[in-house]
């Protein structure tokens, strides 16, 4: 395992064709949502035992740690009906409670966590680089320089990745923010990689897809592109988490780096 920038498959290289780089934003970019897990999983072990999460077996916590992990990346709300079924399974939960009313709790816990590291931001007590991480801002730059269009896609609700986006001072970078569409079930990241295949009439092999979950990898690859895994360190904004260099090489990325410092290696691995 390295520290910083390795190339997984040196089979295939983007040799300077990438034309259109999509990036995930929270964990890949945005360290404003930095303890997610925290505040989901008890949520998840709290409904599903109707007791408290601490009382919660051993089982019961590896099966949502499982979860929790598999599906980083995916629309909060698909994780919301993975716990309702799991709710209904369990029988332990309130009938009239369903995805909508789980995602809407989740968020209101996990707003009482950032919503001070927002406000911190737009009052100018805390800077952008303060939760970004390390390299990002000059990396995409060196992409826009190079005519690559970028774009932004969540699985966060779309009005609150345009808000965090801005506090962050990074929307102005992108064509494109996308994230998860209000009141509806539906996977943001593959609308915007579609969106470029098929309107902008970009190819496969011309989309760069960088992010650190399983699932923009996965899409990326489906796509016949090439995916960039950011395996980040989010308390400490760079290095490399091993724990996200595992899931995002099992996920097939092409190339894995802890941070963005290393832009001269990422760069030549692109061909610019």
């Amino acid at each position: 395992m390295v520290n910083r920038f390795e190339i997984i498959n040196k089979k295939e290289m983007p040799n300077g064709q990438i034309k259109a780089a999509i990036f995930d934003f929270d964990g890949t970019f945005s360290t404003l949502r930095c303890g997610w897990e925290t505040v989901m999983q008890p949520l998840m072990l709290e409904m599903i035992s109707g007791s408290s999460a601490e009382k919660a077996d051993s089982e019961l916590v590896k099966e949502v740690n499982d979860y929790i992990d598999s599906s980083t990346g995916i629309q909060t709300i698909y994780q919301m009906q993975w716990l309702r079924k799991r709710v209904d399974i369990a029988g332990k939960g309130n009938p009239e409670r369903d995805e909508w009313w789980y995602k809407a709790e989740y968020n209101r816990r996990l707003m009482l966590k950032i919503q001070g590291r927002i406000n911190a931001l737009k009052s100018g007590k805390a800077k952008p680089e303060d939760y970004l991480i390390k390299g990002c801002i000059e990396f995409i730059t060196q992409l826009k320089n190079k005519g690559v269009e970028l774009f932004l896609a969540s699985g966060t609700d779309h009005k609150d990745v345009l808000n965090e986006s801005n506090a962050l001072g990074a929307d102005k970078y992108f064509s494109l923010i996308k994230g998860a569409p209000e009141n509806m079930a539906a996977c943001s990241k593959e609308a915007v990689i579609r969106m470029i295949l098929e309107e902008k009439k970009i190819k496969g092999s011309e989309l760069l897809v960088v992010g650190d979950g399983k699932v923009e990898i996965a899409l990326g690859k489906a796509a016949n592109g090439f995916a960039l895994g950011a395996a980040t360190d989010e308390n400490n904004l760079c290095g490399l988490n091993p724990v996200k260099y595992k899931r995002l090489v099992n996920a097939g990325a092409d190339a894995v780096t802890g941070d963005f410092t290393p832009i001269d290696e990422i760069m030549q691995w692109l061909g610019f």
